[in-house]
């Protein structure tokens, strides 16, 4: 039996970085993966999305070059190509994992692990492992929506949407969140007919409403149809999905030839031997953890999706680094979901941090805002790209960064810099006097912060 001080079940970002992290921390680490390092994000989520995306963008931008005075013709895509490099880029990055693996002293083990006991994994190989520390980082799958039909050839999951090697004509997105805005964005920059089926009465809900109101317009001036505040029913051969509002008052249906169930993902603690060992779940599944993500059983972690606390690979990362220096009995802080950033890869790009502004006024705390609208920016002018905004909620009484909402060129970049004034508690204030250069997108950060007080110079008086 081989003996470690920690073993990480999982190679996502949270689970290959914090083996790292040990390794470096002066613990001799191994880390179980069953598939491919990277996990999801890496093979089956955020980088394959974004190659897909940004393979759309260049093929829309080029139809649309000759508005700038670049007249190249006429312009055409190969899907399989698109497929084929957003393949070359996931196995790339996966390679590159296990070389930092190898390179930090990681002992990599290519099975399935499941817990025998508090320190104890027996792997799919039949070798069992020993180890002081365990910490699992197993991560998150498709969430499975009980619709009739769903079986149906044609119908797919991200998953297997992301291995299709040819294009649909049109494609019915069942659920209007992240994945499904961002696929929906993806298919139409393609020229492909998409249909939004949302439950709730708005799509991507979690959001700043000001937000969900522009990208609504914004996807559906591009001819994406988008019904919200109705569920599906069935989906019956020929992909015609029924959907019908929850009070029963509309109903209807649309055909495509592509059904995508995007209605969010659940998280992958089944079968690997958490009941044995007592970690508790709630009801959802996740893993009950603490803000150091310990499980109620003694030595065992609980990291990244599996917990529950915000499904995003940045967190699963944060939580993961955070761990490995407590292990290692380094100073480590508990993140705080407050100050965490979340991006969606559309078009305009959404980005937000904190607070929405509905959410900070129920708090109780005198609450503004201030809003730049793009319209204003000279660089997003001269890209064409001028519809959006950004948005700053703050505490008029300390002046406190709430929240932050972009919509517009560059936000998903360009969000990490309120982040970190968050991080060292900025206020708008400060945040208005750092100089930002010019011609930018960034400078709509400064002006924002001018409008909460009324006095941005590039923007029109404020209506009393």
């Amino acid at each position: 039996m081989t003996k470690f001080d920690a073993i990480v079940l999982g190679g996502g970002p949270g689970g290959y970085e914090c083996a790292i992290r040990l390794s470096q921390n002066g613990l001799k680490t191994a880390l179980v993966e069953e598939a491919e390092l990277g996990g999801t994000c890496l093979n089956r989520g955020c980088i394959p999305t974004k190659s897909l995306l940004h393979a759309a963008e260049l093929y829309h931008t080029a139809k649309g070059s000759s508005d700038f005075g670049v007249d190249i013709g006429d312009v055409s895509f190969n899907y399989e190509k698109i497929i084929e490099r957003k393949d070359a880029v996931a196995k790339q990055l996966s390679n590159g994992v296990g070389f930092l693996q190898k390179n930090h002293g990681v002992t990599v083990f290519n099975a399935r692990g499941t817990l025998l006991e508090t320190q104890k994994i027996e792997l799919s190989t039949g070798e069992t492992l020993e180890c002081t520390h365990t910490i699992l980082a197993t991560g998150s799958l498709p969430a499975n929506i009980p619709i009739p039909g769903i079986d149906l050839p044609g119908v797919v999951d991200s998953t297997a949407l992301l291995d299709m090697k040819t294009c649909p004509e049109h494609i019915v997105i069942v659920g209007g969140g992240v994945i499904g805005v961002e696929f929906a964005t993806f298919f139409n920059r393609l020229d492909v007919k998409v249909t939004i089926i949302e439950m709730l009465d708005r799509i991507l809900e979690p959001m700043d409403q000001d937000v969900s109101k522009i990208i609504t317009a914004e996807l559906t001036n591009r001819g994406i149809d988008i019904h919200v505040g109705v569920k599906v029913d069935a989906i019956e051969p020929g992909l015609k999905v029924n959907y019908s509002s929850v009070d029963g008052s509309v109903s209807g249906y649309v055909e495509g030839d592509t059904v995508l169930i995007a209605g969010g993902r659940v998280p992958n603690t089944q079968n690997i031997g958490l009941e044995k060992v007592g970690v508790h779940m709630n009801k959802k599944g996740f893993v009950e953890v603490d803000g150091l993500c310990r499980t109620n059983v003694p030595g065992v972690f609980a990291i990244g999706d599996m917990n529950g606390e915000m499904l995003l690979a940045h967190v699963a990362s944060g939580q993961g680094l955070a761990v490995a220096d407590f292990i290692a009995g380094k100073p480590a802080k508990q993140l705080n979901l407050n100050h965490i950033p979340s991006c969606v890869y559309c078009s305009p790009e959404i980005a937000m941090v904190g607070l929405t502004e509905e959410k900070a006024k129920v708090t109780g705390r005198d609450v503004g805002t201030g809003m730049f609208n793009l319209s204003g920016n000279g660089r997003a002018m001269t890209m064409g790209e001028n519809s959006g905004f950004f948005k700053l909620v703050y505490d008029k009484a300390t002046e406190e960064i709430l929240g932050c909402h972009m919509v517009g060129p560059y936000a998903t970049e360009l969000i990490a810099e309120i982040v970190a004034v968050m991080e060292c508690e900025g206020t708008i204030t400060e945040l208005g006097k750092a100089v930002h250069p010019h011609p930018t997108v960034s400078e709509a950060i400064m002006e924002a912060a001018h409008a909460c007080h009324g006095n941005s110079v590039n923007a029109p008086k404020p209506r009393k």
